[in-house]
């Protein structure tokens, strides 16, 4: 039998779970570590970052500043621009990683899959043909093929070269 380790997993299911005011989105919104916390594009009312913990290599994102968990509560400046963000984020990732296709999704509330409930965000998740086999469906772990740091400096390059002209 062989057996494939990923060591970083236990960090995330072993810290202790802070109960702070802020969320772990809002902390990451604040903070001028982009390189350390894989943030890749900021614009006026959201920012994309990486998933530290990703279901597939390039999984991202896109996350307004102002910390809601209420779908309803965003203005629709923030809307436009959460949308906006996910598009340049789209094509950043056709041009650097060419995937088949996206999984997008939002996840409100925790029986829904919201890892994060008191910020909402949107998902982006390259896919594959292919992606899906064995180790996900029976051992329950994905194999990501390329460091987040490495992804990341594709991503920030992608995304700085895209000329979309920023949300009126």
């Amino acid at each position: 039998m062989e057996y494939l380790h990923a060591p970083w997993r236990i960090e995330y299911i072993l810290a202790p779970k802070p109960k702070v005011d802020r969320s772990l989105f809002t902390r990451i919104a604040q903070s001028d570590d982009d390189l350390g916390n894989h943030v890749l594009a900021r614009a006026r009312t959201c920012f994309a970052v990486l998933n530290a913990y990703p279901y597939n290599g390039g999984h991202l994102m896109v996350v307004p500043y102002r910390q809601t968990a209420d779908f309803n509560e965003l203005g629709d400046q923030e809307l436009l621009e959460l949308l906006h963000l996910t598009r340049r984020c789209l094509n950043a990732l056709k041009r650097t990683m060419n995937p088949d296709g996206f999984n997008l999704g939002i996840n409100l509330g925790r029986v829904a899959g919201a890892g994060v409930e008191d910020h909402l965000h949107l998902h982006i998740v390259p896919r594959w043909n292919g992606d899906t086999n064995f180790m996900p469906v029976l051992a329950d772990t994905s194999v990501i093929p390329e460091a987040l740091t490495d992804v990341a400096r594709r991503l920030r390059a992608a995304l700085a070269a895209d000329n979309s002209p920023p949300v009126a």
